[in-house]
Formats: structure tokens, C-alpha cells, sequence
């Protein structure tokens, strides 16, 4: 692993819930997923009012985001 810091890019929507980000930060990872300067694991969302309040997209038991369930699919299993 190299010393150097590494660089995260923030990518506002307009999305106004987070069952919503979550399908679009699947999306952007079945589109991008072939590249391998992306880590899709480390996938978060927060609100734009409270950026440090973030929630995982993919659970912390689930290390190979390729074929966890994002947020909103574990939202809605725990709502059923």
C-alpha cells in the first residue's frame, strides 16, 4: 500500500431521500465497477446539511460491495 493520501471526490445530487442515493450509488458501481481507481466499498451518503453524519452504502459485513445490498434494498428487508 503506498503512503500517499489518498483523494475523495464528493458528488452532490439532487436526490431528496436516501433510498434513492443508494440506488444511484449501485448504479454509478455497476457503470464504473471496471475501474479499479474507485473503491466502491468505502461508499457513503450523508445528507448535504450534515456531511459528517454519512451512512455506509454497503454493510460493514459485506467487504466486496459487487454483490452487497446498498442501503435502501437493507432498509426495505428490515421494514418488511
Amino acid at each position: 500500500m503506498s503512503d500517499e493520501p489518498r483523494w475523495t471526490i464528493h458528488l452532490p445530487t439532487r436526490l431528496t431521500n436516501i433510498e434513492a442515493a443508494a440506488r444511484f450509488a449501485a448504479a454509478l458501481r455497476d457503470s464504473l465497477g471496471h475501474l479499479a481507481v474507485v473503491d466502491f466499498a468505502e461508499t457513503t451518503l450523508s445528507a448535504t446539511d450534515q456531511p459528517l453524519l454519512r451512512t455506509r452504502v454497503w454493510g460493514d459485513n459485506d467487504p466486496d460491495p459487487a454483490g452487497g445490498d446498498p442501503v435502501s434494498d437493507r432498509t426495505a428487508q428490515a421494514d418488511g
